[in-house]
């Protein structure tokens, strides 16, 4: 991998958070592969053997390129009541890491995230952290996610609901 394929995908990364802090979401549904699993494991506190602390058997979502549009198209309805007033999110994107994978065009990419929210009149914003394990696959001369397993560092989430996208 070298510092060009390094810069390109931070600037995807970065992009992608601007698309949905700029509530762009059909944009941001561009992103993905057509084929994408994004999912996000449960986090969970006792002792395992490996340490780690997340749970692959259970998710608070597991999504497909299907599912996620029938989110975003909710979004865009009067009945998208968690989102009305619109909230305004801030998506952080650090500690980006990208390996090389056997698939030429392909690259895994390891980031830190931070998602905070608010309506704006509230005094407090809400937030969730963690890491992200992508795919990324240049298809055509673009980038795509094919895809994203997300590992919030909170046991117990202490957002209202996960209508938001990370």
């Amino acid at each position: 991998m070298n510092s060009e394929i390094y810069y390109e995908i931070t600037r995807f990364l970065t992009r992608e958070a601007r698309l949905l802090d700029d509530r762009k979401f059909e944009e941001w549904l561009a992103l993905f592969a057509d084929d994408i699993v994004y999912r996000m494991p449960v986090r969970v506190t006792r002792e395992s053997k490996d340490r780690t602390g997340k749970d692959n058997a259970m998710t608070y979502f597991e999504e497909s390129k299907i599912s996620l549009t029938t989110r975003v198209k909710r979004l865009r309805t009067s009945s998208a009541w968690a989102e009305d007033p619109p909230l305004h999110t801030r998506h952080f994107v650090s500690n980006i890491d990208v390996e090389d994978c056997e698939h030429p065009d392909e690259y895994k990419v390891v980031s830190y995230f931070l998602t905070k929210r608010s309506r704006g009149v509230d005094h407090e914003a809400e937030q969730i952290f963690g890491e992200r394990h992508d795919v990324l696959r240049r298809v055509n001369g673009e980038w795509k996610i094919h895809s994203r397993t997300i590992y919030p560092d909170q046991s117990v989430l202490t957002v209202m609901n996960l209508s938001m996208f990370l």
